[in-house]
């Protein structure tokens, strides 16, 4: 199998979104092209694509033939079967491979992950029933010192704060559970952190590690409404949530990127909550402030080249355009200090992520 992918050759990317979307503009500037594989037609990836096939993940035959006509495959999201993975691997390259998927699509794997890895993370107990929640919450109430708060949370599938339901001693345990819609979860105990980071690290092909500038994140209602960089937090706290996600990087064999977000507390610790091998919504900021923009990081880093600078040169407030934001482009568009990034989606919907703005702020 190719180690290193130059210019010219064809990147295959599992899933059709924004990610997908930004990661071809990306190598397409590089001089690569890429090849879409979606179960969606019209997909943002698959505009701005120049090769895209739209099968079920499940359809062997499209799936080989797919990684046939590619050099190197990667995926842009995590919430995909495991086995298009290993049909692929059978006749090329996936970067991240096979563990990295398998650990972070699954809550309990990954929490259980990151204690192995002595990556500091928040109580979490596994739930299979409404008795099983009955009994963890309990355990983890009485072992709470007065933070009688938790969350539960589908153990797979998942994102932007769907599949998850906020545990006090008032709630109905059955009705949350039944808000999730009775699947296998997680609870977890809730952190009271003041403020949430992110750092995303690019792992090579040769075990270089390269991290970026934490960024400061503000979520609304489980989506991700702004990342800031530079984050206002102290130098250590940095450099600890920038070594643990390079322990992580490197545990899992990354090759390409992994994004690692965590709660900050008051002592200025830090606590895991969640990762990503991929490029990341918290990282988008590099686009317009940073040396080297996380896709093209991204591309570099599968591709087998050199990694690039991760270095900020302007400092950057990303916001993500959700739903009606839309109505807003005009006026946004007007402004000097707005970077605009649309991801061709035609359907406005609540809750979906529409486009999203790099603000270029004053050093």
């Amino acid at each position: 199998m190719t180690q290193h992918i130059l210019p010219g050759g064809i990147i295959g990317i599992l899933g059709g979104g924004q990610l997908g979307r930004m990661t071809a503009l990306a190598a397409s500037a590089m001089g690569y092209e890429t090849h879409i594989y979606t179960d969606r037609a019209g997909s943002p990836a698959a505009q701005v694509s120049s090769h895209v096939t739209v099968a079920e993940y499940d359809d062997e035959a499209a799936l080989t033939a797919f990684a046939k006509a590619v050099d190197v495959v990667s995926y842009e999201f995590e919430n995909i079967p495991a086995n298009p993975i290993k049909t692929i691997q059978q006749y090329v390259q996936v970067r991240p491979g096979h563990i990295p998927l398998h650990i972070s699509q699954n809550r309990l794997r990954e929490k259980a992950f990151y204690r192995e890895h002595n990556v500091p993370t928040n109580q979490t107990m596994p739930v299979h029933n409404l008795k099983e929640l009955q009994a963890a919450y309990q355990e983890m109430a009485a072992a709470m010192d007065g933070n009688d708060r938790a969350v539960l949370k589908t153990a797979e599938m998942g994102y932007d704060g769907k599949g998850q339901a906020i545990i006090t001693p008032e709630t109905d345990l059955q009705a949350a559970y039944d808000s999730i819609h009775r699947q296998p979860a997680i609870l977890e105990a809730f952190v009271p952190f003041v403020k949430e980071i992110s750092v995303i690290v690019a792992r090579s092909t040769e075990g270089e590690m390269l991290a970026y500038p934490p960024a400061e994140n503000i979520h609304e209602d489980g989506i991700l409404r702004t990342s800031t960089v530079p984050a206002n937090i102290r130098q250590d706290t940095a450099e600890a949530a920038t070594a643990h996600a390079k322990t992580l990087a490197q545990s899992l064999h990354v090759v390409g990127l992994l994004a690692v977000e965590f709660f900050v507390l008051k002592d200025g610790s830090v606590m895991v909550n969640e990762m990503a091998p991929r490029p990341h919504n918290s990282g988008h900021w590099t686009m317009d402030g940073a040396q080297t923009s996380q896709f093209e990081q991204f591309v570099r880093a599968i591709c087998g080249l050199p990694l690039g600078s991760p270095a900020m040169h302007t400092p950057v407030r990303m916001e993500n355009l959700i739903g009606h934001d839309m109505e807003k482009l005009p006026d946004i568009a007007a402004r000097p200090d707005a970077k605009l990034h649309l991801y061709g989606k035609k359907e406005v919907r609540e809750g979906r992520k529409m486009a999203h703005i790099n603000w270029l702020l004053k050093a």
